[in-house]
């Protein structure tokens, strides 16, 4: 099986002089994690993180060259790499999928061309550049469609399958066409969330399979707060690999080690909150401490072995708060038209292997296979 993590905003955790410790000591976290066995590192890929004027969106801005610098450093560590390309210039999920600015007055046919060209493009560039990719994600998080107005998927108002999967396939099969005249040795990767709504992966996959989308690898978000049990997670896992003879891999995987902020007065800002769980109506089965979270991870990889998952990635296990460390500029907001007000700070770090002043945790060394 694959371990991986995604550290997708280290280098900027260097940059504004972030360190982690292990029993009081200075150590690089990446060393750390090859030792405990995590052999792969996913890094994102934004098109254009920058306004027009040149100011970063922030959460690592992670344009080419980032991304080419931090494969680099994970290479030179032993890490092999999985490339996430968002298809946009900042953070896609189910509820946003924006076209780049450079995109934006494109046609759709255009648009088709611009995924293509761009995605030869760059991994044409990372191999002359000294970067091996091994897995890449034609997309993140496409469960409601990519590249939006064009990739959108909609509901039916006569019910059944969504609309708009034509077009969504399309758009895959250009990266996709892409990623195999440049480095056809590179698994291919669908990524979804929602992975407790089976009938949705069912959908899903049925119209990649009629529209003849030739994927490697199923990839799923599992945040179990949002997503349900260990059991709603394998239900829909084991559909996909049984049904449409897939692999099948959690690209993100996350939980809580506190509920505490990390600046006093602003409790109730981070992503994951005491309510989290009846918010969304699954319930807790590990507590939100820090050994709570360990006792997650290591139920996580003990299930995992036994169902012969593929691969798991923990997602930003060091993004730790720090001065200049911010889930987006004010700028990435305009950017996403108003779908993503968040304040600018780091909302995310109660989910990391490291403490607030980045001292590992317990889960740090249990997110390992070894025995």
């Amino acid at each position: 099986m694959i371990l991986g993590v995604d550290t997708s905003t280290y280098l900027e955790e260097l940059e504004v002089g972030n360190k982690f410790y292990l029993d009081g000591k200075e150590i690089d976290p990446l060393d750390r994690f090859i030792q405990n066995g995590v052999n792969y590192m996913r890094i994102r890929l934004w098109h254009n993180p920058y306004t027009l004027d040149g100011k970063p969106y922030g959460a690592g801005t992670c344009d080419y060259n980032y991304f080419i610098r931090l494969a680099k450093l994970a290479q030179s560590k032993g890490f092999k790499i999985l490339l996430d390309i968002h298809y946009s210039d900042f953070w896609v999920d189910p509820a946003k999928q924006v076209l780049p600015k450079a995109w934006k007055d494109h046609s759709y046919e255009e648009v088709l061309k611009d995924v293509y060209e761009y995605t030869k493009e760059t991994l044409l560039n990372a191999k002359k550049d000294g970067v091996e990719i091994s897995l890449i994600q034609i997309g993140n998080e496409i469960t409601n469609g990519l590249l939006w107005p064009y990739g959108k998927l909609l509901e039916n108002p006569n019910g059944g399958v969504r609309l708009g999967y034509d077009k969504v396939c399309a758009l895959l099969k250009e990266g996709i066409k892409a990623t195999k005249e440049t480095t056809p040795d590179c698994k291919i990767i669908i990524h979804l969330e929602r992975v407790y709504d089976t009938e949705v992966y069912d959908e899903y996959l049925t119209q990649l399979e009629k529209y003849g989308v030739e994927y490697d690898i199923l990839g799923a978000s599992y945040y179990p707060y949002w997503h349900g049990t260990f059991d709603d997670l394998y239900r829909t896992l084991n559909l996909c690999r049984n049904k449409f003879k897939k692999q099948v891999m959690v690209m993100e995987l996350g939980y809580a080690f506190t509920l505490e902020d990390y600046k006093e007065g602003c409790n109730n800002h981070l992503v994951i909150r005491e309510d989290t769980y009846s918010l969304y109506g699954f319930k807790k089965e590990f507590d939100f401490t820090k050994e709570g979270q360990a006792a997650f991870v290591k139920a996580f990889l003990k299930r995992a072995e036994e169902e012969k998952l593929d691969g798991v990635f923990f997602w930003e296990p060091l993004l730790i708060p720090g001065e200049g460390i911010k889930w987006g500029t004010k700028e990435a907001q305009i950017y996403n038209a108003g779908a993503f007000i968040k304040e600018e700070r780091s909302d995310w770090c109660n989910q990391c292997f490291a403490d607030y002043k980045g001292n590992l945790l317990p889960s740090f060394d249990a997110y390992t296979l070894k025995k």
